[in-house]
């Protein structure tokens, strides 16, 4: 996703890649304290229907801790370290994992959203470099030494230093204080699915509903469902954008024989519409997915997933509708990224109504359970 620096695709990465023995005793080492709001979440919960019907367990207390302070020095050594590539500098920063989150979230969703769907963004954050540690997966790591990159690859990440210095000498204290605020009311707080760290998959808006997550990568994996997520529709700016191709632009891009489409007049289409045909050019929908976005597609006789067509054409989701005018293709995509995960737009729209960080990554997220790492790794 290119719209802004927080709304990035996130392309979730192997987690059978092990980097070997020695890295993961480093982490097993860390005895990590666990945070009194631990044993609140994973109590037994109380269901309260949420909207559309989704039950979902009752909001996690706030930390009891002042929120705009840090760990105590014993807990920040006891933490897990990660070794970040920062690629505008080449240099490779190496943090506790709490402050490591601090500058995901930093990057990855505006300070100005609700608390609770910055707690959400946190617990996702957290569960994907945790995920990775565990597993020594250093996969798409450009140099030796690093556990992961600054880059939407894996995960957005503003540097401790840029944080420290630029956002107050920037008028963002409050901003920070309140990210930090965040990291720290669900501090050490991972999600699990038995008893494994999920893949933390997380997306900018959906048009109503997320993705399966087979319908856009190849695995089918029980805990990443297609859900509703009605929530962005009225609060999300750019919902539907529009792209315009000259047909000869369309049919390059896509790498179709280039056949003349005559201009006899103007044509629509819709998901719910079969086909549009010419002379020269067909595009037929031949299926939706789960999730409301084009499965498989059928343009100039040659069949494309709808992944393939948002990828090829630069488009913000697969999820989209075409007009034909002249010599021209007008194509309205909904929402922005792969739609599998967490709505990032959906968790604010949901905090919004009330919902709590645990209700959003319960609904987001089919099935999982939280724990805290410290537990995980004395495993």
């Amino acid at each position: 996703m290119k719209d802004s620096r927080y709304f990035r695709r996130k392309m979730t990465t192997p987690w059978h890649s092990h980097r070997g023995a020695p890295r993961f005793r480093r982490l097993r080492a860390a005895a990590w304290l666990a945070a009194p709001l631990l044993a609140a979440l994973l109590l037994p919960l109380a269901v309260v229907p949420l909207r559309h019907g989704q039950p979902v367990p009752v909001a996690v207390p706030s930390a009891t801790a002042d929120p705009a302070q840090p760990g105590t020095a014993a807990e920040e050594a006891a933490q897990p370290q990660v070794s970040v590539y920062l690629s505008q500098s080449g240099q490779i920063e190496t943090l506790p994992l709490e402050e490591y989150v601090s500058g995901v979230i930093a990057a990855e969703m505006p300070a100005d959203f609700e608390l609770e769907a910055l707690k959400a963004q946190a617990v996702a954050a957290r569960t994907f470099i945790v995920r990775r540690l565990l597993a020594g997966d250093v996969s798409g790591v450009p140099v030796p030494g690093a556990d992961v990159t600054d880059t939407i690859s894996h995960q957005a990440y503003i540097s401790a230093a840029t944080l420290e210095r630029k956002w107050p000498h920037g008028g963002k204290s409050a901003e920070l204080a309140k990210l930090r605020r965040a990291v720290l009311e669900t501090r050490g707080i991972i999600m699990t699915y038995k008893g494994q760290p999920i893949t933390a998959s997380f997306f900018a808006s959906s048009g109503g509903y997320t993705e399966n997550s087979e319908d856009y990568w190849n695995a089918a994996v029980p805990y990443l469902r297609s859900v509703e997520s009605p929530w962005e529709k009225e609060i999300t700016p750019n919902l539907a954008v529009t792209y315009t191709f000259s047909n000869s632009e369309l049919l390059s891009k896509l790498g179709v024989a280039n056949t003349a489409i005559p201009a006899s007049k103007d044509i629509a289409h819709s998901v719910k519409a079969q086909s549009v045909s010419s002379s020269g050019l067909s595009m037929e929908l031949l299926s939706l997915t789960t999730g409301h976005r084009i499965k498989e597609i059928s343009i100039g006789g040659t069949v494309f997933t709808g992944r393939e067509v948002r990828e090829k054409l630069g488009l913000r989701s697969s999820q989209f509708t075409w007009k034909r005018k002249g010599n021209e293709i007008y194509i309205t995509t909904y929402g922005n990224g792969h739609g599998v995960g967490m709505s990032q737009w959906g968790a604010n729209g949901m905090a919004k109504e009330g919902s709590t960080a645990t209700q959003i990554l319960k609904h987001y997220y089919s099935g999982i359970s939280f724990c805290q790492v410290s537990t995980l790794l004395k495993k």
